[in-house]
This record gives C-alpha cells, structure tokens and sequence, in this order.
C-alpha cells in the first residue's frame, strides 16, 4: 500500500498547482485524474481551447475586415475549420504535456482512476474494474466543476451543446442560439459570430454578465450589438424540439407572458456551473456539503472529515482557474506550517472577447449596498494615443476609490487587452495602494495602459487628456 503526505484529487489548474508547491516544499505527493489528460477542465475542454479559438477567430475576421483599411491588401480570407481545430487541439497537447513535465519534475506520481475518500488519510482510486487503496496523512479535493444543465433540454454536443461541444463543431452554424449571458456564453458566442454565425443571447436576467460593473455590462452590450449579437434579456427558454431541418427553441419573458419560438441550428447551453463532487464518497465520509452542493470548508480550506481539504471550484467563491491555483498554493502551504493565504478582495476576472473586459474588487452596485463613500474616475480609449492610431478606440477604464482614503476598491476595463492591463490594478490593490499612487506612477507612452493612469487623474479630477 502507497503511503504519502498529500494525495490531491484532480489535476486542474488548482489540483496540479496544489501538488507542486507541496512537493516543492518536500512532501511525498500524488495526483489523482480519472480523465486520460492532466489538466482538468480548463486546459482540455475549457479555459485554453476557447481562447485558442478566439484567438484564430479573430484573426479571421481582421484579414477579412481590416487590413484593407491598414493598407494590406490580401484576398478574402477562406475559413478551413478541421485547421483551425487542429490549431486549437496543438495548443491542447502543449499544455497538457506541460503539466506532466511538471509532475515528472517534481517527482509527483500520477495516479490514474476515480478518486473516492474512504475516510481520514485513505483514498481509493479505481480504473477498469480494479481498484487500489492508498494511504495519506493529508486530502485535497480539487475535482472542479461540471457544466450546469437546463431541465426538459437534452444536451446532446451535436445540436445542443454545452461549452465543451461548442469547442468542436464539425461546421458553422447558420444561426446559434445561446442561453445564457455570462462570460462562457459571450465568449463563445463571439468565436461562431466572427466565423459567419447568426447568434441571439437569451438571458434569464435584464443584464448581460451577471456580477460585473453594470455600467460597464452596459456599453459592453452595445459593442456586442454593433459587432451583430441579438439579445433577448428578461427571457427564458422553456424547451427546444428538433426538427430534420432546425431546433425550434421555445422563449417565455422570465416575468411570465406570451411564448415565441425561434429557429436555431445550434443551441449552445451556457446557464453556468456546478461543483464535481459524483463518486467522492463525500457523504459516506463525513465531508459536508452546502445547501449548493459546494463542499465547506473553514479559514483554512478543512473540510469537515480531519485530514481532508477542498479547493477551486468545488468550494465557495468565484470559478475561475487562478483563484483554485491561488488556493492550493495556500493549502501546501499551510499543511506545510506556512501561513497560506488568499485576498479574495483582489482576484481579477477577464471576458476575452473582443474588446475584452476585465475587473478586479468592487463594482458600484456593491460599495452602494454596502454603504462605502466612494470617487469615481472614468477615461475613454477614444482619447488615447496608442488606441486611436490603431483604431481600437471601443470601451473606457473605471477606477473607484475610497471617499476618504483613496485607497483603490475597484477597476474595471472595456479594451483591447484588458486582461493584461488589469493586472497593475491587481498588484496596487494587493498592497492598499490609492488612486493617487497609481497617478502619479509613470506609464510608457504611447500605451493602452495610459488609459489606467488618466482614469486615476480623473478620481481627482484631473485628467490630462479629456
């Protein structure tokens, strides 16, 4: 019987980031993946083949729309979808193959099966009918989440997909339906739109990306409307039949009334996320669960079963792949005797369409509820240098302050590259830093970033210039 300091189950970017910084720290350490990969949802299915995706689409629709006006002359651009999937699938295999290295690196053993908690320090991991038992002074369950499903509508990853059948179409549909507003859906809604696709959003809610600044959400949905998304906001879909020729998708007002039906090729289903948690064992073990089937956790992410902890998406918080990295470097280190810790005050989100959007800390609608005094300063694009000579003038910059203190409680970016820019907010907030630091902080020039500085200016009301 294999006995180690640390058995982590699942091999995402929280999982496989947890196991290394505990080997690092020198603990005997296994990973745990039922999948033929490593790398979890994010690097196989999720996070890295849509951006791959976004990315080439993109690049499609500039050599079709814009190089003409930059004065490279190129014929109209020809869509080879099976090359671009395989482009997508090339930057699979380099990541994935990046985790093993790591895992060969630091001497971790990968364990392939399905993981199931026995009790305190023992897991059982089963594949193809056989099964070994392994012991462990400690647990990490960092199983991530699945994909969300509407009741009555049968995902099938041909017609109806979910976000991992959207990453593998055989062709362009005509006309796409997505159901739901938030960042998966606009995301790949956006690699389909540029690619040729007709595509209409329904939303539950009156608001497209649930929990961002909604003033941001707003002009966001303008720029999607002008790149061609439809959007019905305040709707539901109530079934989708299949017919040889369409999907005929049923969509009620959320508040009740009249029902309209809409034609459909594709019917994407992007309503969110829930916790993994199928053949743990949690309950037989002892390991709580919340009302949302989230596993609990205290301060210092222990479950409720001694010797076992939980991370990244299967627990509170935000599902985002650097937040579960963030947390199983914090968990190593506290089983190591280290003070690991989170802020969850400054974990950044990022929308990476095009323009992308990004945000770290507090949005308005909650430093209104929360009753915080608080400065705004705004700066647009249109009014930066580098962005004006490329052209890239759609969105602003939002930076919110402290009323009293200046401190920086929130910025939030519509822009071409905004996920990068978005990280000097990240770091001035991690240190309590104030709108006038980040002000009187000298920008290269001619840059997007001015654009941060300027709307720093403008919490003072002295923006150089607008």
């Amino acid at each position: 019987m294999a006995t180690y300091d640390l058995v982590v189950i699942g091999t995402g970017p929280g999982g496989y980031v947890c196991a290394v910084r505990a080997a690092q720290l020198g603990m005997k350490v296994a990973v745990v993946e039922k999948n033929p990969t490593l790398g979890g949802t994010c690097l196989n299915v999720g996070c890295m083949p849509s951006k791959a995706l976004l990315h080439a689409s993109e690049m499609f629709e500039e050599a079709g729309h814009s190089f003409a006006k930059m004065g490279v002359s190129v014929p109209a651009p020809k869509l080879d979808l099976p090359s671009m999937m395989n482009f997508k699938q090339q930057g699979i295999d380099g990541n994935v193959k990046g985790v093993d290295f790591l895992m060969k690196k630091n001497k971790i053993d990968v364990l392939k099966g399905t993981g199931k908690i026995l009790g305190t320090g023992k897991v059982e991991v089963s594949a193809d009918g056989k099964s070994q038992v392994v012991e462990t002074k400690n647990i990490v369950i960092a199983t991530g989440s699945d994909i969300a499903r509407l009741k009555g509508i049968e995902i099938d990853e041909k017609r109806i997909v979910s976000s991992t059948g959207a990453l593998s179409l055989e062709k362009v549909p005509g006309r796409l339906l997505v159901i739901g507003a938030g960042v998966i859906g606009l995301e790949l809604g956006s690699v389909w739109r540029r690619l040729g696709s007709e595509v209409m959003v329904v939303e539950f809610l009156d608001r497209i990306l649930p929990g961002m600044d909604g003033e941001i959400a707003k002009q966001f949905q303008r720029i999607l409307e002008k790149q061609g998304f439809a959007f019905k906001l305040g709707s539901k879909v109530t079934g989708v039949e299949a017919n040889s020729k369409a999907l005929l998708a049923k969509i009620e007002p959320a508040a009740g009334g009249a029902a309209e039906t809409i034609e459909a090729d594709v019917v994407l289903v992007c309503i969110g996320r829930v916790p993994y948690t199928d053949g743990l064992g949690l309950k037989e073990a002892g390991v709580a669960l919340d009302i949302r089937g989230r596993v609990q956790i205290d301060p210092h992410f222990a479950t409720s079963l001694k010797g076992v902890y939980a991370i990244g998406d299967v627990v509170a918080g935000p599902m985002l792949a650097h937040k579960a990295e963030d947390e199983g470097v914090a968990v190593a280190e506290i089983l190591a005797g280290q003070a690991g810790h989170v802020n969850y005050d400054v974990i950044p989100g990022v929308v990476y369409t095009t323009p992308e959007v990004s945000s770290v800390g507090k949005t308005e609608e909650e430093l209104k509820q929360a009753g915080v005094a608080y400065t705004v300063g705004k700066f647009p694009f249109t009014a930066n240098g580098r962005s004006k000579v490329n052209q890239t003038t759609d969105g602003f910059v939002k930076v919110l302050a402290d009323a009293k203190t200046d401190r920086v409680l929130g910025v939030h970016i519509i822009g071409r590259e905004a996920g990068e820019m978005i990280q000097e907010a990240a770091v001035l907030m991690e240190f309590g830093g104030s709108a006038e630091d980040l002000a009187r902080t000298c920008h290269a020039h001619p840059t997007r970033s001015e654009a941060i500085k300027e709307a720093a200016l403008a919490v003072g009301k002295r923006a150089i210039h607008m």
